[in-house]
């Protein structure tokens, strides 16, 4: 199949599903992975789409990633939820961690879902994106494998350890927002290693300290974090609560998301569900005030904006499918 071929989600998403089916993935799980992959696609985070797709088949056939995983899920409190992902993908444990979280905030008010033993969980995202489908405010945090220097240090020891958020709106999609504490995701630079080309100056060092824009030194060294010591302060926050807390493997000592050899990462995922409460409509309307507000400002626009309009024009026009995963 060329480059240049154009199909729908769906289709996209079928064609995704089968490339793990063919390499011994059971059905729920390459579905729920495949639709993790093709939702980033389609919102413009290549680096956590199709191009992740030879990888982690690379991983299934290496056994890094545990194709016969059993997810263990334990509620330690009325509202906290513990999940064990048994080092398998990190989706079908994301998916039965959005159903149980918000079944309890909506009863309580409030939940927490921490995810251990897991791997590369793709763009944040889509997932709290679910969460505010079903009317509650989500919070996601993950680590990854160490790729920011502490500020002040030139050796990698955080990972890019993203955060995102999303809250639902009245007669509108939610707002979502999606950041990596790195100064961009490390998948950007994956994919441009992947295209062979440079990449900007000032997203990271090479393993001497010193800026590259060549990528695969920038993989070798340490992406440069997000308001210098304050992205620093925030990776390590996200360590604590997706790794600590969660009893997640710390970034320093995961194992890379991206080679086939050695153990599995068994990095952390934590994230909270809020009900907005009983006088909802009072919190909606002040939601819309603050948004409307803020999108009257000359030359401001609201984050995600551009994650909607990738998202409809993928809707509109399709996906272009590389050929070298369709039969990997």
């Amino acid at each position: 199949m060329s480059l240049e071929t154009r199909v729908s989600i769906s289709e996209a998403e079928q064609l995704v599903k089968e490339a793990f089916l063919r390499n011994g993935v059971k059905e729920t799980v390459a579905e729920s992975v495949s639709k993790a992959l093709v939702a980033a696609e389609a919102e413009g985070q290549v680096g956590h789409g199709f191009s992740r797709v030879k990888d982690y088949i690379a991983q299934v056939k290496s056994k890094k990633i545990n194709v016969d995983a059993e997810i263990k899920i334990e509620h330690p409190k009325p509202t906290s939820i513990s999940i064990d992902a048994d080092y398998g993908f990190a989706y079908p444990a994301l998916d039965q961690a959005i159903t149980k979280g918000a079944l309890t905030a909506k009863e309580y008010g409030s939940a927490i879902v921490s995810i251990f033993n897991s791997h590369h969980c793709g763009a944040l995202s889509v997932q709290v994106e679910k969460i505010a489908k079903q009317g509650l405010i989500g919070v996601m945090m993950a680590n990854t494998p160490k790729a920011i220097a502490p500020w002040g240090g030139k050796d990698p020891f955080f990972g890019t350890n993203p955060i995102a958020f999303a809250v639902p709106r009245i007669a509108n999609d939610p707002l979502v927002i999606d950041l990596s504490l790195s100064k961009v995701a490390r998948g950007k630079i994956m994919h441009a290693k992947k295209v062979n080309t440079e990449i900007p100056e000032g997203w990271a060092l090479d393993s001497s300290g010193e800026p590259t824009t060549d990528p695969d030194q920038a993989l070798k060294g340490s992406m440069l974090p997000i308001g210098e010591a304050k992205g620093s302060a925030l990776a390590l926050m996200v360590e604590i609560l997706a790794a600590t807390f969660s009893g997640g493997r710390p970034s320093n000592e995961a194992s890379s998301f991206l080679d086939p050899d050695g153990d599995p990462p068994g990095v952390g995922q934590f994230l909270m569900f809020i009900d907005p409460g009983r006088d909802n409509g009072s919190f909606y309307n002040r939601l819309e005030k603050l948004l409307i507000n803020i999108e009257e400002i000359e030359g401001v626009r609201l984050p995600g904006n551009r994650r909607k309009n990738d998202i409809q024009k993928s809707r509109d026009l399709g996906l272009l499918v590389p050929s070298d995963f369709i039969d990997p």
